[in-house]
């Protein structure tokens, strides 16, 4: 056995065994504090709600162990398993061209993948999301956006695979700065394109309607200077009880969204404060500062892709014969099908960034708008979300982008506090 494998194997079974006890911890916390509503709340939430909250959060951990385990065991099969050497093999016998088979491996890799994973998906909106309310789905819908899913990725991920695979096979030894520079070119396009042509394939976008609400937030945009290309209402309700606002886009293509639910549970003050919140976002630059972190990280893989693909032991560590290596489209699929269990230990630092802007743009909310309003907005949130007031405080450090409920709203207090 070699170095790598003993690596490989030793770091996915202690990935996995973090990510199972994670979970056990976060149930055996959340139903520790099922039974009284945390005092911040005791006036907003019922003991009811609070309940429910935790089950929902326990019944939606419980279903991610088999998750957990599937993707695995999958990742096994694939590498160690042969998986890839004989889908490699399968494909050499009907296409000779190194970029189509390439192609044909990885669509077909990632298109088994997606078939284990349709059932999982199916569970937790027909069952679990079902079982608490929230569910508005049709089996219906949820095929017809699978199709339009996969119609997306041939459209859009097809010619950018293609050209990766291009630039790997001819551009030599630097091709994975071009590779590079059209992987964040294709991502700029995206967002560009986001919200006039793909947003709207799944969801219907009506311009906001009611005019007392509408002048209200025209009005803090121009104290906050800042312009987008409409006021929208996503009917949301669809598919699901859930609620949310969002800005996509940017440049001209700015767009700021609410979510039908969100509007009808809120008052026009928590829906002002909400959109406040998601006003400081933009102000402190944070989904620029996030979109470079992004690149920068990207060309950190690309260039150890680089590197890799120019090892024997790359392959071999990971199952793939010599016959197939070294092979530009092996080499991006193993990459990128074992970078998760190297990177996943390092989820808390993404988290801790996330929630340093989160609290910047609650304090950037608490400035132009009320953190009163913005309190009793999130608490209704997590109230209609079930979202529990009660995380295991080391999950939600590896998994959750916001921080807690109970320091958030902390947070906002103390906002309150220094202002007067």
């Amino acid at each position: 056995m070699q170095s790598f494998t003993l690596i490989f194997i030793t770091t996915l079974l202690i990935t996995t065994a973090i990510q199972i006890w994670l979970s056990m911890r976060h149930i055996r916390h959340v139903r520790a504090h099922q039974n009284k509503v945390p005092e911040d709340f005791a006036s907003q939430i019922s003991l009811a709600d609070h309940s429910k909250a935790a089950d929902y959060t326990c019944a939606k951990t419980r279903a991610g162990y088999f998750g957990i385990f599937m993707h695995a065991v999958l990742l096994l099969i694939f590498t160690l398993g042969d998986g890839l050497n004989a889908l490699s093999l399968f494909w050499h016998g009907w296409i000779s061209d190194p970029i189509a088979h390439g192609m044909a491996l990885i669509l077909c890799t990632f298109l088994i993948m997606g078939m284990f994973e349709i059932p999982l998906s199916y569970y937790r909106i027909f069952v679990i999301e079902e079982q608490f309310g929230f569910n508005k789905m049709t089996p219906g819908m949820f095929f017809t956006d699978l199709i339009k899913q996969a119609m997306l990725m041939a459209l859009l991920g097809a010619p950018l695979l293609f050209c990766i695979l291009w630039l790997m096979e001819k551009m030599g030894d630097n091709w994975w700065l071009y590779a590079w520079i059209a992987w964040i070119t294709f991502n700029l396009f995206l967002l560009a394109i986001f919200p006039a042509w793909i947003a709207p394939l799944f969801n219907k976008f009506l311009p906001l309607e009611d005019a007392a609400l509408k002048v209200r937030i025209e009005q803090l945009l121009k104290k906050c200077g800042f312009t987008s290309n409409g006021l929208f209402v996503m009917d949301g309700s669809r598919r699901s009880n859930h609620g949310n606002a969002y800005f996509t886009g940017f440049g001209k293509t700015k767009r700021i969204v609410f979510f039908d639910t969100l509007l009808s549970r809120l008052e026009p003050a928590e829906i002002e404060a909400v959109l406040a919140h998601e006003l400081g976002h933009f102000k402190h630059r944070h989904v620029i500062k996030r979109v470079m972190a992004s690149f920068i990280m990207s060309l950190l893989f690309f260039w150890l892709l680089g590197y890799l693909m120019n090892q024997t032991w790359f392959y071999e560590s990971l199952g793939v014969s010599v016959e197939m290596a070294p092979s530009a489209a092996m080499a991006l699929l193993l990459f990128f099908l074992v970078l998760p269990v190297f990177t996943f230990l390092f989820h808390p630092i993404s988290s801790i960034y996330s929630r340093k802007h989160e609290f910047e743009a609650d304090a950037y909310a608490a400035q132009n708008a009320s953190a009163e309003d913005l309190i009793h907005a999130l608490v209704k949130l997590y109230q209609d979300n079930a979202a529990t007031l009660t995380p295991d405080p080391l999950h939600s450090t590896f998994y959750d982008s916001h921080p807690p409920a109970a320091t958030r709203v902390a947070h906002l207090q103390r906002q309150i506090h220094h202002a007067s």
